[in-house]
């Protein structure tokens, strides 16, 4: 894929802002919505200040799912879970740069699962760490808010932090999408994809609001419009 080109902003919800009561529900009604993959926090009370669903719930959302499974594993260690995650439902798998220090090793792990193979960076983690992996990626998740909770305010820095990593992923000729997490909305989503994000992790803003789907529609109309005008005013 050429770095340069735009493509269609992906959207995908985070499970971890739906009603935890009636996940398969939840995970139906989106099946025919404007999501385009399903976003899955895992945590566990040890890289962050949380726990939220595991192995066992990922495999009851995937039975009920009609998008990928995007699985963002905020976790330690995350090698000794890889396979268990695929087996489970990933499609893509997204690791914590903080939380590996043998990344190297653990991107090709799971790229050998057959998984697209993700890094998330931590607000206060410049983008230049990935200098020497960023070939090898399918995905960078920036996180625009501390991770562990949802319902958090964005941070602004964040822009400038995308357009950096957009920057990289040029220079590196790398095929990686960029992936945004926390206190995403219509707010800021037309922004973010300006300055080169490729994938709205979007979960209290969809969740919260009277009609997921609605929502989801309404972001997705925001940056279609967006993507055309950019294309129009490219001829």
């Amino acid at each position: 894929m050429n770095p340069t080109r735009r493509i269609v902003p992906l959207l995908a919800p985070s499970l971890l802002a739906a009603d935890f009561g009636n996940l398969q529900s939840e995970t139906e009604r989106l099946a025919g919505s404007a999501a385009d993959w399903l976003h899955c926090d895992i945590m566990d009370g040890r890289f962050v200040p949380n726990i939220s669903f595991g192995i066992p719930v990922l495999q009851a959302i995937h039975r009920h799912a009609q998008q990928p499974l995007d699985v963002h594993l905020m976790i330690e260690e995350p090698q000794h879970y890889l396979a268990a995650f695929r087996d489970a439902g990933a499609a893509n798998i997204t690791v914590h740069y903080e939380a590996c220090p043998h990344l190297h090793r653990v991107v090709q792990q799971i790229k050998a699962l057959g998984c697209r193979a993700g890094v998330a960076l931590n607000p206060h983690t410049p983008v230049s760490v990935l200098e020497d992996i960023i070939a090898d990626l399918d995905l960078v998740c920036i996180m625009s808010v501390n991770p562990g909770f949802g319902g958090q305010s964005f941070i602004p820095n964040t822009l400038r932090k995308v357009a950096a990593l957009k920057e990289l992923i040029v220079d590196y000729n790398s095929s990686a999408l960029i992936e945004i997490d926390g206190g995403v909305s219509l707010d800021n989503a037309a922004a973010l994809v300006e300055a080169g994000a490729d994938v709205l992790v979007a979960g209290s803003f969809v969740f919260n609001s009277p009609d997921p789907v609605a929502t989801l529609a309404e972001m997705r109309q925001q940056l279609n419009a967006l993507v055309e005008a950019e294309a129009q005013s490219s001829r």
